[in-house]
């Protein structure tokens, strides 16, 4: 494949909006306080079961998080795992007006 064959994109910064995913933002933050909680989590070296112990969250909800299967899991719960594992979460929220596709 050539150089001059490709073409470069520039992303968003939400993968999911460049998708075109309808819930683009939300499906984001859900993602980043996802990732947060493995980080914590592999950083303790903690099995899904300590984990599960030192939260009171189920291992299966452990379990789907590493699998990035988050659909049935709202901001709310996840920011409450991450209390659960001593975290602390301070969210920012700016609001404008969405940009029209051309």
């Amino acid at each position: 494949m050539s150089r001059a064959s490709l073409e470069i994109v520039r992303g968003s910064g939400n993968v999911f909006r460049d998708f075109g995913d309808a819930d683009a933002d939300l499906e984001q933050l859900r993602a980043i306080l996802a990732a947060r909680i493995l980080r914590v989590i592999d950083e303790r070296h903690l099995t899904v079961r300590k984990s599960e112990e030192m939260t009171g969250i189920a291992a299966a909800d452990f379990s789907r998080i590493r699998r990035a299967k988050l659909g049935r899991f709202t901001v709310d719960r996840l920011m409450t795992i991450l209390a659960r594992l001593d975290q602390r979460v301070d969210v920012t929220i700016t609001v404008r007006p969405r940009r029209r596709a051309a």
